[in-house]
């Protein structure tokens, strides 16, 4: 029921019925193995969703593509819509954490200033002085985080 084209099989519609009723052709090691090349060259999100991508497009139900994509039904639910409304660009744009914006990013450069001019022995000494001029209370892990960022080796 395949074509022969080159040495290469090439799925028709005649079977295509075949692989939706029976999605255990897609083994997971299988779909790893495509993913792990994949991502060499992306991503390893953007590499799941094109595999996610494909097995949709040939009809694989939702539970079934979940678990054989690795994701969620809710993530692959979603992918779902965006191919049905025809939105595949977005579905290639990672975005980027949704994470609560550093106390410390106002004052970064006053900060590092601050640590340049002054010898300051321990990043505790460095949060004391962050409490008593800016009035921020931060963490000494944080203050190295910080440090860490502005590439300052404390």
């Amino acid at each position: 029921m395949t074509k022969q084209i080159e040495g290469t099989n090439f799925m028709t519609n005649e079977n295509l019925h075949q692989v939706r009723d029976e999605p255990e052709h897609y083994s997971q090691p299988t779909i790893s193995k495509v993913i792990e090349f994949l991502r060499m060259f992306m991503p390893v999100t953007i590499a799941k969703r094109i595999v996610c991508i494909v097995i949709l497009s040939i009809g694989v139900p939702v539970e079934e593509s979940s678990r054989i994509c690795g994701f969620c039904q809710k993530t692959v639910s979603s992918i779902k819509k965006k191919l049905e409304a025809n939105e595949i660009d977005a579905l290639f744009v990672l975005r980027g954490g949704g994470g609560r914006r550093s106390p410390l990013a106002d004052f970064k450069s006053a900060i590092v200033e601050e640590v340049n001019q002054n010898t300051y022995q321990t990043k505790q000494q460095i949060a004391d002085m962050i409490l008593e001029k800016y009035g921020i209370k931060v963490t000494p892990q944080a203050v190295g985080k910080l440090l860490k960022k502005t590439e300052l080796d404390y």
